[in-house]
């Protein structure tokens, strides 16, 4: 682990999310880094199929860069349709 230096506007804006969501400033930075790094890896979806990626990355075991990184860019299979592939 280690230490991101981040402006205090930014922690400000992490802290009042955070509260929002009921996530810790440090669950609230990592979601909002998953979501930049799936926007930059998959710059044509939308933030729906983000959350799907997400999801999907979650019942495979956790969030692995190799993993998402390797999905393709056409249409993703939903939610359901993962984790019946996960628990085949």
């Amino acid at each position: 682990m280690g230490i991101v230096k981040i402006s205090d506007l930014m922690h400000e804006n992490l802290r009042v999310a955070g509260n929002a969501l009921s996530r810790s400033i440090n669950a609230q930075a990592e979601h909002w880094m998953r979501i930049g790094m799936l926007a930059e890896l998959h710059p044509g979806l939308q933030h729906s199929d983000i959350c799907q990626l997400l999801i999907r990355a979650e019942q495979a075991g956790g969030f692995d860069l190799t993993t998402v990184s390797a999905l393709p860019r056409g249409k993703l299979p939903t939610v359901a349709a993962a984790s019946t592939e996960v628990h085949a």
